[in-house]
């Protein structure tokens, strides 16, 4: 199986990317040119951080039989606007209830497993071309 993104161009300041048959739309908001129709792909990268850690946290409770019926997770974050990079990440876990005591920071350690903030610990070479 190839690993494979298309980026496509709609019009606008849209950009799609198809993966596996489907489209992951992405817009600028309207004070930046765009019509504000989907996410801006930084908010994607950030949401995706935020589902990579809260499915680490699902399968944790799913492997011990443990309800994540009212569970959420909200992460929030630091942004430099003169750098324009983001500097601190803050993912905060809500326990659904009766979340046994001694598995929290068993479920905070299965959360560091994310595989986006793995690539965010050891980022990829870019090779880039055009043609």
């Amino acid at each position: 199986m190839e690993n494979l993104i298309t980026v496509t161009f709609p019009g606008g300041k849209k950009v799609n990317a198809e993966v596996d048959g489907r489209v992951v739309s992405t817009d600028q908001p309207v004070h930046n040119g765009g019509e504000g129709t989907a996410p801006e792909p930084f908010t994607l990268f950030m949401a995706s951080i935020a589902t990579c850690a809260g499915l680490y946290a699902r399968n944790f409770c799913e492997a011990r039989k443990i309800s994540t019926q009212g569970m959420t997770l909200v992460l929030r974050y630091d942004f430099n606007w003169e750098k324009k990079i983001c500097e601190k990440l803050y993912l905060d876990l809500k326990l659904p209830d009766g979340f046994p005591e001694k598995y929290k920071n068993a479920i905070l350690k299965a959360m560091d497993l994310c595989t986006v903030k793995r690539h965010m610990m050891q980022p990829p070479e870019f090779i880039m071309t055009a043609n």
